[in-house]
């Protein structure tokens, strides 16, 4: 990538400066949120990884502008809270954890010099790689933890942060060409990961802002292109897996010894667990770990001070995800509880939100595939649920991690199902047994959504060679629980392949839905379709409204 030269060696980032790099990636994230995008091995007019990192970052971009003068911990903190709050999809949220670790690193300074700065990258890759169970290579995560651990040994000989992020950004870019090796989707496709991309961009930014380069701040637009090549592909990098640990366990602790440190119960719930978040500070302790020996994690917890307040789930079948606990928003408004359960949905599309709201949801926040809400938009929806418990349906696995993250800093009961789909998410409601316990609702539904197919027709948003079939821009596509079933340009015979794949000897309930790009005539093929490949199985369509794609279909 093009380099600005300093004018001299910067020893030390103040607020000032912190502030302006903030500000200047969000800059160029913004500027470039469509080449990220591009970024799609799979043609599906849904890469939304750079328009997520954009809205997270520009989030903190908007808060920062607010602020006078400033110092360095605050600036920080401000950064970190704002894109919690601001993150959307996998891409933002990982972006926002990445800067929570930053935040941490930098809390009580007024300056930090390159020893310093080098720690907060480091943490900050460190703090990432805590929130996601099984993190993959050739990520985001991979590109971030390369260049924390060469910050930290460069900065043992080296002060000046100028000189430390510009040679942390050549590693980073060194590791980012090697995330095409490293990952056999981008291999096939011949592509680096658009999410570690997008980190470099903002190594890039940051780096060229602290050398004098404000004018991407007054424009808000990127600085000069990158010298890599970047050609059209996508890559969805989170894969979700089943958690190992039986019990999510929370605990609130209010401090009377503290001389012991946060740290070492952090290690040790490490120890006895998974997805654990200590969060911290002079009064309290909130502590989430996933473990089977709750007992032990409150009998740790207990050595710290008494405890306030303690849950115990059982949510085998949940991936839940944590950490980076900031302010809470001002202006929260907390639905006192009237009942003991209630349902927060993700959905698009009058019809379908309709559908979610008959089966008993109190709240939807508008979103699906190419609109990720934000952390806070599923927080405030939580919030606004009147539930002692809330179940939150994501009905989409770049959803997933938002809402994981937003569960800890509500104040209600939250327990967040993995949903992937819409069809899952109606059908988890389905199951919902009012007379139930919240666990055994939990598993019940989770049961349920594993029981379900789901079938998407979309078009092609270019031209693409996936998994060694060529797909030409405009073509129906046809999806079967996320994977590529067939394309072509005549609908009829994609919807008979797609109901030929999902279609089984058990189906005995098919629901479509229809949405932007159907038709009367398109309802009466798809129809059809799934008439001849299960011939008896009741059928239903209803105008489901949703955008991106023209029919999701569900198979039980």
């Amino acid at each position: 990538m093009a380099k600005t030269k300093a004018a001299g060696p910067l020893c030390k980032v103040n607020g000032e400066a912190f502030k302006k790099m903030i500000i200047a990636a969000a800059a160029v994230i913004d500027d470039r949120k469509e080449e990220i995008n591009s970024l799609n091995v799979f043609p599906v007019p849904d890469g939304d990884t750079g328009t997520n990192m954009s809205l997270t970052l520009s989030n903190a971009a908007s808060e920062l502008k607010k602020l006078g003068e400033v110092s360095l911990e605050r600036a920080a903190n401000v950064t970190s809270d704002a894109m919690l709050r601001g993150a959307r999809g996998n891409s933002g949220v990982i972006t926002s954890l990445l800067f929570r670790g930053v935040s941490k690193a930098l809390k009580g300074k007024e300056a930090a010099d390159g020893a310093a700065f080098a720690e907060a990258l480091f943490e900050g890759s460190a703090t990432a790689y805590k929130a996601v169970m099984k993190p993959a290579e050739g990520t985001i995560l991979t590109v971030s933890r390369v260049a924390g651990d060469h910050a930290v040994k460069y900065a043992r000989r080296e002060p000046n942060v100028d000189k430390l992020l510009e040679f942390v950004l050549s590693k980073a870019e060194k590791a980012l060409e090697e995330t095409t090796e490293q990952n056999p989707v981008l291999k096939k496709a011949g592509v680096v990961d658009a999410g570690a991309y997008g980190y470099v961009l903002i190594l890039q930014a940051m780096y060229d802002s602290l050398s004098g380069n404000d004018s991407v701040i007054e424009r808000f637009i990127a600085t000069p292109k990158t010298e890599f090549t970047v050609e059209s592909a996508d890559f969805s990098v989170f894969d979700t897996e089943e958690i190992t640990f039986s019990y999510c366990t929370e605990l609130m602790i209010k401090r009377q010894d503290k001389r012991r440190s946060p740290e070492k119960l952090r290690n040790f719930l490490g120890g006895i667990g998974d997805c654990v978040v200590v969060v911290d500070n002079d009064e309290l302790i909130k502590v989430h770990v996933h473990t089977d020996a709750p007992d032990k994690a409150i009998g740790e917890g207990l050595k710290y001070g008494s405890l306030i307040n303690v849950k115990i789930e059982n949510m085998r079948e949940q991936h839940e995800k944590k950490i980076s606990e900031g302010e809470a928003p001002k202006k929260r408004v907390i639905a006192p509880p009237e009942k003991p359960f209630g349902f927060v949905a993700v959905a698009a599309g009058e019809g379908i939100c309709e559908t979610f709201r008959d089966l008993g949801a109190d709240a939807l926040v508008e979103g699906g595939q190419t609109m990720n809400p934000s952390t806070e938009d599923i927080l405030c929806a939580i919030d606004a649920t009147p539930a002692e418990t809330v179940f939150v349906l994501p009905n989409n696995k770049n959803i997933i991690l938002a809402a994981q993250q937003a569960a800890p800093l509500s104040e209600k009961k939250v327990v967040v199902l993995e949903s992937r789909t819409v069809p899952q998410g109606i059908t988890a409601m389905l199951t919902f047994d009012p007379e139930s316990e919240a666990e055994i609702n939990a598993e019940n539904m989770t049961e349920a959504m594993g029981a379900v197919t789901t079938g998407q027709i979309t078009y092609a948003a270019r031209n693409s060679d996936f998994d060694g079939k060529k797909i030409k821009e405009g073509e129906y596509l046809a999806l079967c629980d996320g994977k590529l079933v067939c394309s072509g340009p005549k609908f009829g015979a994609v919807a008979k392949k797609l109901a030929a794949k999902m279609c089984k000897k058990a189906t005995g309930f098919i629901t479509v839905f229809s949405g932007e790009g159907s038709s009367d005539e398109l309802n009466g093929i798809i129809t059809e379709a799934f008439a001849q490949a299960a011939p008896g199985t009741e059928i239903n369509c209803i105008p489901g409204g949703q955008p991106v794609y023209s029919y999701i279909i569900s198979a039980e």
